[in-house]
C-alpha cells in the first residue's frame, strides 16, 4: 500500500475543456513528474452511465479524453492511463463494497437527491450506487490521495467509512483516502454563473476549439458599459478579467482593473487580446493531439496498456480481500 499512490477519474463527456486543464491536469502533470508520487489517471466510463447517456458516442467520447490527456503532456511511461471499464475489477469490488454500506446510507447523500433532481426518470440502482463504485475506484489501488472538486467530498467520505469497516470487520488494510489538492485555478463559467462546466452550454472553451471559435464564445460573455468606480465581483466583466490574469498574468490583469476605474475598457479589443492568447497556449496541445491521431491505434494501445498495469494492482486487491471475506 502506497500513501503516496494517487488516483484520479474523469468522466467520460468527451473533449475537456479550459476548466479541465487549469483545474486539473497541469497539477496531474507536476505530480506526475514528481517521484514521489505513483499516478493513476482514469476516464471514468462506469461513471458515465450512472446518468441518461448516449450509447453511440460513449466509447468515442472515452477515447477522446485520454486523446487529451496525452496531448497536454501526460505520459503512459509513468502514469497509469486507462478507462475505467477496462479493468472489470472496480465493478467486482463495487459489489464487495456494497455489502458494508447501507441504502439508507446512500438516500441521504446531498449528491444523490441533487441527481434525482436533474433526472427524475433516470433514477437507477447504478445512482444510488455511484458513491460505492467511487469508493472502489480508490480502494482497488488502495490509494491515499484523491484529487477531487467540493462537490464530490461527501462520496469521498463514503469511501473512508467503507475503508474503516472494511478492515475493522475483515482485517484489511485499506487507507481512508484523503482529499488531496494539486496546484491548478479555478475557471470561471463563461456565462458569468460558477465554474465552467460541460453540461452548461455556453460556459466553456474546448481545448480543441480554433481562434475563430475561441472569440465566437468570448463575444458572448456579458459586459457592462466598461467603466465603474468598483470593479465587478462576479457577472461577465469578473469573467474576463479572471481570464485575463489566468492566460496573460496578474500584472496585465492590473492594467485593466486600472483602465476600468479610469479611462475604462474597450471589451472588444480585451476579447480578441485573450482569444490570441488563449489560442497560443492551446496551439502547443492541438499540435500535439494532430500528431496522436495520426498514429492509428496508438489511443487504444495505451488504453490496453495501462489496464495491464492496473490490473497487476487490482487483481492482488480482490484476491485479498475475498480471501479475508471467507470467499472461494
Amino acid at each position: 500500500m502506497s500513501t503516496k499512490r494517487v488516483f484520479s477519474g474523469t468522466r467520460a463527456t468527451g473533449r475537456l475543456h479550459l476548466g479541465n486543464y487549469f483545474g486539473a491536469i497541469k497539477g496531474y502533470l507536476k505530480l506526475q513528474e514528481d517521484p514521489e508520487y505513483e499516478t493513476i489517471y482514469m476516464v471514468m466510463d462506469l461513471h458515465a452511465i450512472t446518468t441518461p447517456f448516449d450509447k453511440t458516442k460513449l466509447a468515442e467520447n472515452t477515447r477522446e479524453v485520454v486523446l487529451d490527456f496525452l496531448a497536454c503532456g501526460l505520459n503512459p511511461e509513468k502514469s497509469i492511463i486507462t478507462a475505467q471499464s477496462i479493468v472489470s475489477e472496480h465493478a467486482y469490488l463495487m459489489h464487495l463494497l456494497s455489502s458494508e454500506i447501507t441504502v439508507a446510507r446512500m438516500l441521504h447523500l446531498p449528491t444523490y437527491k441533487e441527481k434525482i433532481k436533474q433526472h427524475p426518470d433516470g433514477v437507477t440502482m447504478a445512482l444510488l450506487n455511484y458513491p460505492v463504485l467511487m469508493a472502489a475506484d480508490i480502494l482497488l489501488y488502495k490509494a491515499g490521495l484523491v484529487p477531487i472538486g467540493v462537490d464530490q467530498e461527501p462520496h469521498l467520505e463514503v469511501a473512508r467509512e467503507i475503508a474503516r469497516k472494511m478492515n475493522e470487520k475483515y482485517g484489511l488494510d485499506f487507507a481512508e483516502p484523503v482529499s488531496f489538492k494539486t496546484q491548478g485555478a479555478y475557471t470561471p463559467s463563461l456565462t458569468g454563473e460558477g465554474k465552467m462546466s460541460k453540461s452548461v452550454e455556453g460556459s466553456y472553451i474546448n481545448l480543441t476549439d480554433d481562434l475563430d471559435e475561441i472569440k465566437a464564445k468570448l463575444a458572448k460573455v456579458p459586459t457592462d458599459s466598461g467603466k465603474g468606480s468598483a470593479l465587478p465581483t462576479e457577472g461577465g466583466v469578473a469573467v474576463l478579467l479572471s481570464f485575463v490574469g489566468l492566460i496573460e498574468g496578474e500584472e496585465r490583469r492590473k492594467e485593466y482593473e486600472e483602465k476600468y476605474k479610469t479611462e475604462g475598457i474597450k471589451y472588444q479589443e480585451l476579447k480578441n487580446e485573450l482569444a490570441e492568447a488563449i489560442f497560443e497556449e492551446l496551439k502547443p496541445i492541438q499540435q500535439r493531439r494532430t500528431e496522436i491521431m495520426a498514429r492509428e491505434g496508438y489511443v487504444d494501445k495505451v488504453m490496453i496498456e495501462g489496464a495491464e498495469k492496473a490490473r497487476k494492482i487490482a487483481s492482488e486487491t480482490i484476491k485479498e480481500v475475498k480471501k479475508k471475506m471467507g470467499l472461494v
